[in-house]
């Protein structure tokens, strides 16, 4: 007997999904985090100025996160793999979409729980202890940085975003504004023959899409209903 292959859903998370777990963004008061401006810590020019500051701040974001739980929202996605191929695609660094379980995650803005070599961008390492110090150095002697993708840096896993993306049957989107490129461009590969959700409180300005839903719902209140619409 042929076994039936699952039907492929992709989702696509932002800001939205982890802001409900109390994971704090830049835009929550315009381009700044609690004291934090966006060009003094998240540019490859702040890393030149400042390493010391840098650090900091990432040292702080890792605490946030790790003391952050997952929310109603990734746990129901992690339902959804008793049905379907399923497939995340974040722009968030935090995991909470791993330990709520799901199996398959591309961070494409890096992840806060990891660093990285300065000199070779593929030696990438788990944060242990209180974070990256400096004078924390990878195996062929550079400082280790936050792996995460600053503003102003090329996003390496877009490409195979888009392929991903190109393959689903059912697309979701949580939790994001669809404003920030290359990201929100991920949406210009999803087939026109399939529907895709966006579920989200807020207003958002999408044209020319086919097959649109819309879920004005927070993100916890949003994935579960259709969670339990797919499941059914």
């Amino acid at each position: 007997m042929e076994r039936k292959t699952k039907q492929k859903i992709v989702v696509f998370t932002g800001a939205g999904i982890s802001a409900e777990s109390g994971i704090k963004t830049f835009r929550d008061s315009d381009g700044l985090w609690e004291e934090y401006n966006i060009k003094d810590v998240a540019t490859p020019e702040a890393w030149q100025k400042n390493k010391a500051l840098v650090l900091e701040f990432y040292n702080k974001r890792r605490k946030q996160v790790m003391e952050a739980k997952p929310n109603l929202a990734h746990k129901a996605l992690k339902e959804l793999e008793k049905k379907f191929d399923v497939h995340i695609i974040t722009q968030n660094i935090d995991d909470l979409h791993e330990r709520a379980g799901s199996k398959k995650v591309l961070h494409l803005h890096g992840e806060i729980n990891k660093c990285r070599s300065t000199l070779d961008e593929t030696l990438v390492y788990p944060i242990t202890g209180e974070g990256i110090k400096l004078g924390d150095k990878c195996k062929r002697g550079s400082q280790l940085r936050p792996h995460i993708v600053w503003f102003g840096e090329l996003v390496p896993m877009m490409d195979m975003a888009y392929e991903i993306a190109a393959m689903a049957d059912i697309f979701i989107v949580v939790g994001t504004s669809l404003v920030v490129y290359p990201a929100a461009g991920i949406i210009n590969y999803v087939s026109s023959k399939i529907p895709i959700y966006l579920i989200d409180p807020n207003e958002i300005n999408v044209k020319g899409i086919n097959k649109l839903i819309i879920i004005k719902e927070k993100a916890s209140v949003g994935v579960a209903k259709l969670v339990e619409e797919l499941i059914k």
